[in-house]
């Protein structure tokens, strides 16, 4: 399809409805990686903090044989990485690290969800490491979320520090998110990347490890050439109020929604400045060693009794994944609303990278669940944002791009679906 440019808008032609917008700096044509189902539709991480309602995003990339950074990514994990080298360093880096008095000696970021509990023992029972654990507390914890997470303290056997962000502040700052930018997760993820150099500072601990690079979802591949996460990844430019935006709105007019910028703190970077000095090093778990997110839940299975759900989790196939917090379903639906990818995509992209399920199986999946709208904790949901059901939905169709979506008599329909 034809696009162009007018008016600051990209639209493109469609053969019987004329002109249709692309938002956010999407791809005007849609195409879907021919190893996994995502789609080219899918955003790379972006600055959060720069997050106002009218970004582009950058989007994964595709190569000339129709695949995507991270199916391309998979492969070179899955062939061209000399693993046994890869954990000799590791070991290297905890000896030069590791506390011989029992102190903490690194921190390990988590909500005790699978990976967070493989990282942690891992470090603690394989590598002779004292971790201290960090929580950033969910929105609304479910009951097996809250579950896990004491089974990873008591029955893992770690220190944690959980903090919860002021509820009256997170609720708007939620609201404003999901009306602004239909990203009802963004205050959560800023609190979440943020927290943890914070805690290393206040410990005077040197050594911070997060599990998996984005590369293995698809940010660049570059992104993952090294075992440190980049500085910059938790810089902001903190001296200009009106360059930091929360929720879309930038810091000097949050006292317009009863919020002072000083409330703000917990959600702002730490001092950048002791990471660029490298008195912090932050690094991928999963640089390391081999990461597998199903291998990850077995691990934890076995060693804190970590539960899955009961039943299927709504929009998707699995049982264990993002399964702590009862507003993680709406950010999955909103990423549908947005760009076209519901959680199915996500899960049955991942296993398939992982040679877990083959690919007319996951398309079979996401055609099954995807566009399943998550009704369980839909009415807390609504109470969280101070919003009624209309109200909730007339703002979700307001972020549909014409180029993805088409309205029908029976409602919203997607325009291109994974085959």
């Amino acid at each position: 399809m034809a696009s162009f440019e007018e008016g600051g808008k990209t639209f493109v032609e469609h053969p019987h409805e004329g002109s249709l917008e692309v938002k956010y700096g999407l791809p005007p044509e849609v195409k879907f990686c021919t190893n996994c189902v995502i789609s080219n539709q899918r955003p790379s991480s972006a600055a959060e903090f720069r997050h106002r309602p009218d970004s582009k995003k950058t989007t994964i990339g595709f190569d000339d044989a129709g695949m995507c950074d991270a199916c391309r990514y998979a492969e070179r994990k899955n062939a061209a990485v000399d693993w046994r080298e890869r954990e000799a360093k590791l070991r290297e880096l905890c000896d030069r690290y590791r506390s011989r008095n029992g102190s903490y000696d690194c921190l390990v970021p988590g909500s005790g969800g699978k990976d967070s509990v493989f990282a942690s023992h891992t470090l603690k029972a394989e590598y002779g490491m004292h971790p201290l654990t960090c929580t950033w507390a969910p929105h609304l914890y479910t009951n097996v979320g809250w579950r896990n997470f004491e089974n990873w303290i008591h029955k893992g056997g770690f220190d944690n520090y959980l903090f919860t962000p002021n509820g009256e502040i997170h609720r708007k700052l939620t609201r404003l998110a999901y009306i602004n930018l239909l990203h009802p997760f963004q205050p959560f993820i800023l609190g979440q990347k943020n927290f943890a150099p914070k805690v290393a500072q206040r410990f005077d601990l040197p050594l911070v490890f997060y599990g998996e690079n984005e590369a293995e979802y698809g940010n660049p591949i570059g992104e993952n050439t090294e075992a440190q996460r980049r500085a910059e990844y938790f810089s902001a430019e903190t001296g200009d109020l009106d360059s930091i935006y929360l929720g879309g709105v930038p810091l000097s007019r949050m006292p317009e929604h009863g919020i002072e910028p000083t409330q703000l703190e917990p959600y702002l970077p730490a001092d950048p400045a002791a990471l660029d000095a490298g008195e912090i090093e932050v690094h991928y778990l999963g640089y390391y060693l081999k990461w597998t997110p199903q291998q990850n839940y077995y691990y934890a299975v076995e060693h804190i009794q970590f539960e899955a759900n009961s039943e299927r989790t709504e929009g998707t196939y699995s049982k264990y994944n993002s399964i702590d917090d009862k507003t993680d379903p709406f950010h999955y639906w909103t990423t549908l609303v947005k760009f076209g990818i519901g959680r199915a995509t996500y899960d049955a992209s991942q296993e398939i990278r992982n040679r877990h399920i083959e690919r007319d199986e996951a398309v079979a999946l996401v055609r099954r669940y995807d566009e399943e709208f998550p009704r369980k904790y839909f009415p807390e949901f609504l109470e969280y944002l101070s919003l009624d059901e209309e109200e909730f939905f007339d703002i979700a169709d307001r972020f549909r791009s014409p180029h993805l979506w088409r309205k029908t008599n029976e409602g919203w329909e997607l325009r291109h679906k994974v085959a």
